[in-house]
């Protein structure tokens, strides 16, 4: 199966957990990563900054009606949600909260269901809340491959378990292995 994209979604003990998944990828991973890490709604560009820094592939925030490259992250900026256009692009929105959260995982993760279908990988990271859980059931029900943080290597356990409960997950895994799981599932391409 050849895959398209990752989100990824993390709220607490996030900025963590992407260091050690985003700097496990090579330089020329083959499909973009986009992600929901849960943050003040301050701007602050901090995170895609340090994440840059300590990663092959490039991070950055992302920007309205931004084209989606292969082989980058981008972060939903704060206080906006993330979406995924049909056409490709990135859309950036002030709509109401989603689960008490502005940028929501679960707004990010259906839009790239609905864009992806089977050929999207959607990954629930640590977190203190359930965001994120009816999004990955989004995904797994159009066809797409599902993972989440085993809880137990989670700094907060709710977020994984919300997902765990909420569908049937292909992969609950240790952080330290996801990474390496993605690297074999979407490999590297010319």
């Amino acid at each position: 199966m050849k895959y398209e994209a990752v989100v990824i979604g993390a709220s607490l003990g996030g900025m963590e957990a992407l260091r050690v998944i985003l700097a496990a990828l090579p330089q020329n991973f083959p499909v973009p990563i986009l992600i929901v890490q849960h943050l003040s709604s301050r701007p602050d560009s901090f995170l895609a900054k340090y994440l840059n820094d300590l990663c092959q592939i490039g991070v950055k925030e992302a920007d309205e009606k931004e084209k989606i490259i292969s082989g980058n992250a981008y972060l939903a900026p704060p206080n906006y949600h993330l979406m995924i256009e049909q056409d490709g692009c990135l859309a950036l929105s002030v709509d109401e909260k989603v689960n008490y959260s502005r940028p929501s995982i679960d707004v990010l993760f259906e839009s790239a269901a609905y864009a992806y279908d089977e050929k999207l990988i959607g990954i629930i990271l640590t977190g203190s809340n359930a965001d994120g859980a009816i999004g990955l059931k989004c995904i797994k029900e159009r066809g797409g491959l599902t993972i989440v943080q085993e809880p137990r290597t989670a700094e907060a356990s709710s977020m994984p378990n919300a997902a765990i409960k909420t569908s049937k997950v292909d992969y609950v895994l240790p952080l330290c292995d996801i990474g390496q799981l993605l690297n074999h599932l979407v490999g590297r391409r010319k």
